[in-house]
């Protein structure tokens, strides 16, 4: 099980840097152009939520790499199933269930990443 949190640690750390950081250097324009409609979030927002999804990408596996605070790694995983959790309700308010998909993925994996590293295979 030990592999399984890693792998779904690590495929949900590459999702978060690879949206949080196209969200951090791409103009609200951009991101539209891209299929990342956002409507009416400012860009301030968008900026912010890009900021969140990086940093809990490095938290989902640089503590336990580098093995200082290694418990980082579950709270990193509770911070991003909140956050896709809101982005789910986001899509769903905009009546785009095919856009909220991806977000119910991710949530899911960051649930079991969170209850595996927080559980009996805590770091």
């Amino acid at each position: 099980m030990n592999v399984v949190l890693w792998i779904l640690a690590g495929a949900l750390a590459v999702a978060m840097l690879g949206a949080g950081g196209l969200k951090l250097v791409t103009p609200k324009d951009g991101l539209a152009a891209k299929g990342m409609e956002l409507g009416e979030l400012p860009a301030a927002a968008i900026k912010g939520i890009g900021a969140l999804e990086v940093l809990g990408g490095i938290g989902l596996v640089v503590p336990a790499l580098v093995n200082i605070a290694p418990v980082l790694v579950a709270w990193a995983a509770v911070g991003v199933a909140i956050m896709m959790a809101g982005a789910v309700v986001f899509h769903l308010r905009r009546k785009e269930v095919q856009g909220s998909l991806p977000a119910v993925a991710l949530t899911i994996m960051a649930v079991v990443v969170a209850w595996g590293r927080f559980g009996a295979w805590a770091f």
